[in-house]
């Protein structure tokens, strides 16, 4: 009955099967893997900046360039903070025990000794930076020179939470803190980094480091485990789609060991429909087989 799985045609749909099965679930796995892999770096950022709080500062020229290592960890850089270009960084967010809060934060830029400047972050403000009320409350930065030390960050991208690197915000303003955004404003170098200090002054809010990118349980990790379903579930198609065309196959197959074709159980059809036609006919025309008119001549 199943002789059929050894003809050309079958050849191919079994060897499409034996290939497409273990390819789907090797797909699968590797999206699985993926997904554990997000989740255990994200559980590894997390320990990170739990010891980052309490370990010692390093100099920041030690943990440049930032990667998911160093993000996070307390820097620390000696310099005076150039007063002449205070940014503000406008809409940003800050969450809270009250919920999610609109602010802008204040960003100073520090010469370094080595002549090129750090971006810090000095805190976050609640309010409007286009509206001159909120922005008067911004204190000044401290004079001289002075050791900061804060939570070292990577620079700013396209794809970061409120970043607008649109362009077009009034001067004073800055849409996105990194290097590129920076040194068409300032006449010297800028680091391709920038801290977030743990105690601003008053009435400034601590803007908290956020994880490196990549490293969190954002939309991409979630995405894989999505994958990770839709592999498995072709590959149970795959097998289902298979059994079924056997049992079709099967079917079919022992139908024709038994002569009940497809073409024969529509002749059968046609000749009931035309027995049915006949016998319409002869009820119509009275019955027994003899004409009405005959009756009629036979009366006479």
């Amino acid at each position: 009955m199943y002789r059929f799985l050894l003809t050309p045609r079958w050849w191919g749909i079994n060897v499409f099967a034996v290939l497409a099965i273990p390819f789907c679930i090797f797909m699968g796995s590797w999206q699985l893997s993926r997904f554990d892999a997000r989740v255990a770096s994200h559980q590894q950022q997390e320990d990170r900046s739990a010891d980052a709080k309490t370990a010692a500062p390093r100099p920041l020229q030690s943990l440049l360039p930032v990667d998911q290592i160093t993000s996070g960890r307390q820097a620390s850089a000696r310099g005076r903070y150039d007063t002449e270009h205070q940014l503000l960084v406008p809409d940003r967010t800050l969450q809270s025990k009250h919920g999610d809060q609109q602010g802008f934060y204040v960003l100073t830029l520090l010469r370094t000794d080595d002549g090129k400047a750090l971006p810090v972050v000095r805190g976050w403000l609640p309010g409007d930076a286009n509206a001159k009320a909120d922005a008067a409350k911004v204190p000044a930065p401290p004079a001289g020179e002075v050791t900061v030390t804060g939570a070292l960050q990577a620079s700013e991208n396209q794809g970061t939470s409120g970043v607008q690197a649109g362009g077009g915000l009034p001067e004073g303003q800055l849409g996105m803190i990194s290097a590129a955004s920076l040194v068409n404003l300032v006449p010297y170098g800028v680091y391709d980094a920038w801290i977030t200090l743990a105690d601003p002054p008053a009435p400034l809010h601590a803007v908290p480091p956020a994880a490196a990118e990549g490293s969190g349980l954002d939309m991409k990790a979630f995405q894989n485990l999505g994958y990770t379903g839709e592999w498995f579930v072709f590959a149970g198609f795959v097998v289902f789609m298979w059994f079924r065309l056997v049992r079709r196959e099967a079917e079919a197959a022992k139908d024709a060991a038994l002569g009940i074709l497809p073409e024969e159980a529509d002749g059968a059809t046609d000749a009931a429909a035309s027995g049915v036609a006949a016998g319409a006919k002869e009820s119509t025309d009275g019955g027994g087989g003899v004409p009405a008119g005959d009756e009629v001549r036979a009366g006479k």
